[in-house]
């Protein structure tokens, strides 16, 4: 037997177990840890360890660290995504589509619930105060300073700033922008944003309720679009980048500011962070995915023993030209 058909051997073997087959459906839903897994499923931690260790050995299912934590995801590429993506395919065009697995997503849903009602009291706490948090761990006029260098002098069209929180970046980059549109779903957020705007003069700001996920805004929409300290809350950030990058013009460009990867577990409970940083590989395959060309990130150290390191990586989309000459 050749090694291409081990291969697909191992795959069917994997996923032919029911309870791995409901992994897959969860985990193409979204990257989820294993004892969100346990709950969904409603199995032990050990079993679903052991089925989680025999898909990861057929490369359906990648495994990443993050502090104390594990998460899972489906493997991003190649023969075993496709082979995953196929069999889901069937089950959904099926009748009626899979009871088991509709289950599964209902409760999945219900997790989630749980996770994003967290986030919305945590924010509507601290929005007054949120500012004052993030200088807690980095210096924000070096940050702010290493935006302003990375988005460059301008002018721009249209700024979007997705995650928007307390407006910081429309005020920032606002000045660059004939005009400018900030998304959240914190009202409350929105409501502090709207009065930094409004004091800084910037009535060409606008400020709206909205989805890093599902913006509802036309393709190509904006020559700059900024994304400051949001992935980290994210269950799925790779598909805010994609969102993200949707959104940018040819000749615009993706300025996306977070964390490095560190080691804060206390930074999960207390203030929410779903991902503790994020690697630049993963940054990099996100980009290169949406389409877009990173630049080399930048890299701020932290302040004292505080251990964060802010990141700063911008994406340029080319335009037909640039494309044509390449």
């Amino acid at each position: 037997m050749s090694l291409a058909s081990r291969q697909v051997v191992e795959m069917l073997r994997a996923a032919g177990e029911p309870t791995r087959f409901r992994i897959l459906a969860l985990l193409a839903r979204e990257e989820l840890a294993v004892a969100e897994l346990t709950r969904v499923l409603d199995q032990s931690q050990p079993r679903v360890s052991r089925h989680l260790k025999l898909l990861i050995a057929a490369g359906l299912v990648e495994r990443f660290p993050d502090g104390a934590w594990v998460f899972y995801r489906l493997a991003t590429h190649g023969a075993q995504r496709a082979f995953i993506d196929e069999m889901l395919a069937l089950i959904d065009e099926a009748d009626g589509g899979d009871a088991g697995i509709a289950r599964d997503a209902a409760c999945l849903e219900a997790v989630r619930a749980e996770r994003s009602k967290a986030a919305a009291d945590y924010f509507a706490q601290n929005a007054a105060r949120w500012d004052h948090l993030r200088s807690l761990y980095v210096s924000e006029a070096d940050v702010e300073a290493a935006i302003l260098a990375a988005v460059g002098p301008g002018p721009f069209h249209r700024l979007i700033d997705l995650g928007t929180g307390a407006g910081r970046m429309l005020s920032l980059l606002g000045p660059l922008a004939q005009s400018a549109l900030g998304l959240d779903l914190s009202q409350q957020m929105l409501n502090i944003a709207r009065r930094a705007t409004a004091d800084a003069g910037l009535g060409h700001c606008e400020l709206r309720h909205g989805d890093v996920f599902a913006t509802q805004l036309p393709t190509g929409c904006a020559d700059l679009v900024v994304v400051h300290q949001v992935l980290h809350y994210l269950a799925d950030p790779a598909a805010a980048v994609a969102e993200a990058a949707r959104l940018v013009a040819p000749g615009g460009r993706l300025v996306i500011v977070d964390f490095a990867p560190h080691g804060l577990e206390f930074l999960r409970e207390a203030h929410q962070h779903r991902r503790l940083g994020l690697a630049d590989a993963e940054m990099d395959r996100w980009l290169t995915t949406a389409g877009l060309g990173a630049v080399e990130p930048v890299s701020l150290p932290p302040v004292g023993d505080a251990g964060l390191t802010v990141k700063i990586w911008t994406a340029p989309r080319q335009t037909a030209g640039q494309r044509s000459a390449a």
